[in-house]
C-alpha cells in the first residue's frame, strides 16, 4: 500500500526580536516567502516592552516568535545571552506562542553596513530570514554538498 504524501505545513507568519535592554528591534515575515521585513524598534525597558509587543501580536497575529541571542565571536555565552534566552522565556509565558531562538551574531553589525536607517529592525529581520532559511526550507530542494 503506497504511504500517504506527508503534509505540508500550513504557511506561517512570525515575528522576530533583536533584544536589546533600552531598545528591541521587531521584524515580520513568513513561511511562504522566507522573506522578513523589519517593523520598528520597541524603545522601553523592563515590562514596559510587553505593551508594544502586544499590539504587534494582535496585529500581525504570528504563529510563533524568534528571538535573536547573542553569543561571543567564539560561541561563549555572555550576560546578554542569558537576558535574551530570559526575554524568550518571558515572551512564551505572556503570549503562549512558540519562541524559538536564533543565533544573531553580527546581524547588527550586517544591517549597520548595509546602511539601515533602523538597525534594530532591520537586524531582527536578518535574523528571522535566517532562521527561515535554516529551519523552513524543505532539504529536498536545497541539498547540502
Amino acid at each position: 500500500m503506497p504511504e500517504a504524501p506527508a503534509a505540508e505545513a500550513a504557511p506561517q507568519t512570525l515575528l522576530a526580536f533583536d533584544f536589546g535592554l533600552k531598545r528591541t528591534g521587531v521584524a515580520v515575515g513568513n513561511t511562504v516567502t522566507g522573506a522578513a521585513q523589519g517593523l520598528r524598534t520597541v524603545v522601553a525597558e523592563g515590562d514596559a516592552r510587553f505593551a508594544p509587543i502586544a499590539k504587534l501580536i494582535e496585529e500581525w497575529q504570528p504563529g510563533a516568535l524568534v528571538v535573536g541571542v547573542p553569543f561571543h565571536p567564539d560561541g561563549a555565552a555572555h550576560d546578554n545571552t542569558h537576558r535574551a534566552r530570559r526575554f524568550a522565556r518571558q515572551l512564551q509565558g505572556r503570549f503562549g506562542l512558540p519562541v524559538h531562538e536564533v543565533d544573531e551574531r553580527y546581524s547588527t553589525t550586517e544591517a549597520l553596513t548595509a546602511g539601515a536607517r533602523d538597525a534594530d529592525a532591520a537586524a531582527a529581520a536578518i535574523l528571522l530570514e535566517q532562521y527561515l532559511r535554516e529551519r523552513c526550507e524543505p532539504s529536498s530542494q536545497h541539498p547540502r554538498p
